[in-house]
């Protein structure tokens, strides 16, 4: 008994940098093998990166879109089951009713699926001299927060942009999550400002692991990635990341950690919902 708790206690995951290109076919087949090597070689749960299966654009979004059922999510529920492992599926174009949605499927080791989160914030930025871009223009924004259970915690799942709102990550710590898993593509402008920060800061001030999977970079493409997928534990510290070209990073979560750092700077418990809102009562 002691042996299996100490074993749930601890999980390894596996963020896939991929190297994402033209053809939906290539991307797939790349993806299964990565995720069966990230399998090999010890990992229990598998992230891979925003739109895993087509450049990431909105030019490309409703030339790539499936609807639920498609040869991506097909593959996905595959990929889970030959890997045995829990599988959070990047993001893929969504078709549903006639609209165009930016989302992540979440896979179990039985090929089941266990949740679907349609990106909530939509990337609609505008830098002077940096870059320009409006998901809005093709995505509908997606109007539900996600989590799934695994055999180590809850956890929440939100898409790039969706990092940049505290609130999501908050609401999931609150309802007891142990990590936040963000598939993103923040690009070459954002990236080295703001990817790794973001991470650590929603890592801090929820006690919780989080993780972003990037795609791997082509400076060809229009949108090159900033790439350097990275996992932060509860106090901040990176435990591992890398840089922008194709890869794989692994990290052990160590779910006892969350426990401590909570009860060592106990800030659950000392909030002032006197004088602020809980957002997640909300």
């Amino acid at each position: 008994m002691a042996a299996a708790a100490a074993a749930a206690a601890r999980v390894k995951l596996a963020l896939v940098q991929l190297a994402v290109g033209a053809q939906k076919a290539a991307n797939l087949a790349n993806a299964r093998s990565r995720v069966l090597e990230a399998a090999r070689a010890g990992a229990q749960m598998v992230m891979l990166p925003e739109c895993f299966n087509s450049p990431y654009g909105t030019q490309y979004f409703g030339e790539y879109a499936e609807e639920a059922g498609g040869e991506s999510t097909a593959a996905l529920a595959a990929m889970a089951r030959e890997a045995q492992v829990y599988l959070v599926g990047g993001s893929i174009p969504e078709r549903a009713g006639g609209r165009l949605f930016n989302t992540c499927t979440v896979w179990g080791p039985d090929g089941a699926l266990l949740a679907r989160h349609r990106k909530v914030h939509l990337f609609d930025i505008d830098v002077p001299g940096g870059i320009t871009f409006r998901e809005s223009d093709v995505l509908q924004a997606g109007d539900a927060l996600t989590e799934f259970g695994t055999p180590w915690g809850r956890f929440g799942v939100a898409i790039c942009y969706d990092m940049r709102f505290p609130e999501m990550a908050m609401i999931a710590a609150r309802r007891g999550c142990v990590g936040m898993l963000y598939p993103g593509a923040f690009n070459t402008t954002t990236g080295p400002l703001h990817w790794e920060l973001l991470l650590r800061a929603r890592a801090v001030d929820n006690q919780i692991f989080t993780a972003g999977c990037s795609p791997a970079r082509d400076a060809a493409v229009t949108y090159p990635t900033w790439g350097h997928s990275t996992i932060v534990d509860p106090l901040a510290r990176v435990v591992a990341t890398t840089g922008d070209a194709p890869d794989i990073v692994y990290g052990d979560l160590d779910m006892q950690l969350v426990e401590d750092t909570r009860r060592s700077i106990p800030v659950s418990t000392q909030r002032r919902f006197d004088l602020y809102p809980d957002v997640a009562s909300q």
